[in-house]
């Protein structure tokens, strides 16, 4: 199974999914997000898929992310692409959907 993997190699959630990935025996392409920002259209893309807004995917924590409470999602996206650390992760894609590691065993769901 193909799986890739918005990560950030700081965060220990990202590294928990990563090794449930690892462990489960997927080819991971790993994205380190924060060096390789996806597009507003591709993050678009993956919430869809992952049946979730782009409210849902914006890390809230950061002090950036204030400003873009109640903005729509083109807002949302436009942001998250110029600054990826408002991305929330990690951001795993298999064949069977997209999921937010949030806790890392959701990842579970589309192995």
């Amino acid at each position: 199974m193909k799986a890739v993997i918005y990560h950030n190699p700081r965060c220990s959630k990202s590294r928990e999914a990563l090794a449930i990935l690892e462990a489960a025996g997927a080819d991971v392409t790993i994205v380190e997000y924060l060096k390789t920002p996806p597009e507003a259209g591709e993050l678009a893309r993956l919430y869809a898929k992952a049946g979730m807004t782009a409210a849902e995917g914006l890390r809230a924590a950061e002090a950036d992310a204030r400003p873009l409470r109640g903005a729509d999602e083109a807002t949302i996206l436009a942001a998250m692409a110029a600054n990826p650390i408002l991305i929330e992760r990690p951001l795993v894609e298999t064949a069977r959907g997209v999921r937010l590691g949030r806790p890392p065993e959701k990842v579970r769901e589309i192995l």
